[in-house]
């Protein structure tokens, strides 16, 4: 698109405007991984059932992926700085009743409404940055900066939520979020602008947010219920539900002049190659990303507290990666930068597949840290390509559904990361096993060194080796994956994303 004058740069204000909008961004990687730290804590206090235990852990990423659409959609209508105080208030909110929560019942209540608010941070951030930075340079180098937040937040949380834990009771890693959000409170009405979609003055359509919901929370529900227990009929269902409910929507959409969700945007080329990008992006690398601890801990032998300081390279080549890709893609081009980047950790997954149940940690944290510093590029500037896709006025639904579908890449990683382990991990120890070795030996890694501990020396010892070398072939494995799925991203960069997408 030719523009008569080149768009304004962002100044002071704005600048300053962008760490107020990382604050929330920066709580919420810090939520995800210091509930896993607390679990046991509050598990011996409170007391849950099995079922409540997975609600607690659960409920939080499963109504922010159900809630996003809806949330960044209203934010286009109402405000988006309004949007964000009211999210921000509801957290801080939601935080405190978490922190002393004298129930299980009630700490789900808590988490479910953190939930629900965490859903109006993440598209109200991006859609404001998008008013703030209309420079298509300075807005990839805020995007940036935003993306940088999370994570920092990612290898905080476990430094953080251990010094609290060791200190203090375990609803002081809910207390994280209340001076954030109160600095949220006090400097978004100065520094941050407020942008609404001027035809969502006529109102939310209540019917399209209904249908919305009846898709996307079945829909989050089954892909993160498969991507933890493996198939099931009721994940099923959930998803077969969504599906139609999504059908439902999408027609409605398509007869309304001022719609929810503007679905036209998905004939969009640029739109649907950043969205597509992000999400194979986490398709690709996360399931390593999940695996990698369980390695380090079950396979090297290094003790948990070991293990959460080796991921920190992994966190600190995101960060890196993240501040750079502005730069190299004004030097050499984004749609370069993204092909060769994807063809790095392409080759990084290749090295991966070699490496054996001796392999150092540091070499193995070294491999996965370059993996993962080579899908950065995908993250940051699909995000940006999302935002520069798009009119102002629907940058709070563009960024939700970008978000959206990093939610679905993250479960969907974990799931197929997941199935490959337990098929290639059950063939490889059938194989290598003789008669009469325990069955919980084919659950897992865990169960099968936990049984080994009860048999005689020799045959424990057998057990245990080949159960680690079972484990190695399937992380393995599951290097060919993301490396078959990255082939993908190389591809698709080079075939359909031009090099300069129409901005506005």
């Amino acid at each position: 698109m030719t523009h008569s004058q080149s768009p304004p740069r962002a100044g002071a204000r704005q600048w300053l405007g962008l760490a107020v909008l990382a604050l929330p961004l920066l709580v919420l990687a810090l939520d995800v991984s210091v509930l896993y730290l607390a679990a046991p804590a509050l598990t011996a206090d409170l007391q849950p059932s099995a079922t409540q235990q997975l609600w607690i852990l659960d409920v939080y990423g499963f109504l922010i992926a159900g809630f996003l659409v809806t949330m960044g959609s209203i934010g286009d209508r109402i405000g988006r700085r309004r949007l964000l105080l009211i999210g921000g208030a509801a957290f801080a909110v939601a935080s405190v009743v978490a922190a002393y929560a004298p129930t299980a019942e009630t700490l789900i209540a808590a988490r479910a409404l953190l939930g629900i608010a965490g859903a109006t941070l993440m598209p109200s951030t991006l859609a404001l940055i998008s008013t703030m930075f209309r420079d298509p340079a300075q807005r990839t180098t805020a995007i940036a900066v935003w993306m940088t937040m999370f994570s920092a937040g990612v290898a905080l949380g476990p430094i953080v939520g251990g010094l609290l834990l060791a200190n203090y009771w375990w609803g002081s890693v809910f207390l994280l979020g209340v001076p954030v959000m109160l600095a949220l409170l006090v400097l978004g009405p100065v520094l941050l602008p407020e942008h609404r979609d001027p035809a969502g003055v006529r109102g939310v359509d209540v019917a399209s947010i209904a249908l919305s919901l009846a898709a996307m929370l079945p829909l989050a529900y089954g892909v993160k219920e498969t991507a933890a227990h493996g198939l099931g009929f009721v994940p099923s269902l959930a998803v077969a539900v969504g599906l139609g409910a999504g059908w439902a929507f999408v027609r409605r959409q398509r007869r309304m002049p001022d719609p929810m969700l503007d679905v036209a945007l998905f004939a969009r080329r640029e739109f649907v190659a950043a969205v597509s990008l992000i999400l194979l992006g986490l398709l690709a690398l996360n399931g390593l990303f999940y695996l990698l601890p369980q390695f380090l801990q079950l396979v090297s032998g290094v003790d948990a507290l070991e293990a959460g300081l080796w991921m920190l390279p992994v966190a600190a080549a995101t960060v890196v990666g993240s501040l750079l890709t502005p730069r190299l893609a004004q030097r050499v081009g984004r749609t370069r930068l993204l092909a060769a980047a994807a063809a790095v950790s392409l080759l990084g997954c290749i090295a991966i597949t070699r490496v054996g149940a001796d392999v150092s940690p540091a070499v193995l944290v070294g491999l996965v840290a370059v993996t993962v510093l080579g899908v950065v590029p995908t993250g940051v500037l699909g995000t940006d390509l999302v935002l520069g896709s798009v009119p102002p006025e629907r940058a709070g639904s563009a960024s939700a559904v970008s978000e959206t579908a990093g939610e679905l890449g993250v479960a969907l990683g974990v799931a197929a990361a997941g199935s490959v382990v337990t098929a290639v991990y059950g063939a490889r120890l059938a194989a290598e096993l003789p008669a009469g070795v325990p069955a919980a030996a084919q659950e897992g890694l865990a169960p099968a060194l936990l049984a080994a501990e009860s048999l005689p020396a020799p045959a424990g010892a057998e057990l245990a080796e080949a159960a680690r070398t079972a484990f190695t072939a399937a992380f393995g494995a599951v290097g060919w994956y993301g490396a078959a799925v990255l082939a993908l991203v190389v591809v698709l960069t080079l075939t359909v994303l031009r090099e300069r997408p129409a901005l506005r």
